[in-house]
């Protein structure tokens, strides 16, 4: 039972993603008193971001101006190895879900997705 001076810790999330739409999408999804969401938008910031700060998740979108996500997954788990990945993509989903799962993404969303799919592919993550 939580009382007034109860905390619930805050998940931290980051977003890599360079698309706006989907940035503003996915944090309308995800709001939450209980979720902290930071977002960038190439690789480069992400290495910066993650020198700094230990998100609970990554959000991670494959095709980003400096690189492939794909390729970043390495350098998370060799780097963050507690860090949950949520691989992102729309182009070729099927080849990229392989590729993303078997180099240690956690999960994989293809675009388009819903809400309920966000939501409960993050959940599932969190807990």
């Amino acid at each position: 039972m939580l009382n007034s001076t109860t905390t619930v810790e805050s998940k931290k999330i980051l977003i890599i993603e360079d698309e706006g739409d989907i940035c503003l999408l996915l944090n309308i999804m995800l709001k939450k008193d209980e979720i902290d969401l930071e977002h960038v938008r190439s690789l480069a910031a992400a290495k910066e971001y993650l020198a700094e700060e230990k998100p609970h998740l990554i959000l991670l979108d494959n095709k980003l101006p400096d690189g492939f996500g794909v390729d970043f997954i390495n350098y998370i788990r060799s780097n963050h190895p507690d860090i949950k990945i949520l691989m992102i993509s729309g182009f070729h989903a099927s080849a990229v879900k392989d590729v993303a799962l078997f180099a240690g993404a956690d999960g994989f969303l293809e675009k388009p997705f819903s809400r309920e799919q966000v939501y409960s592919s993050v959940q599932a993550l969190l807990n």
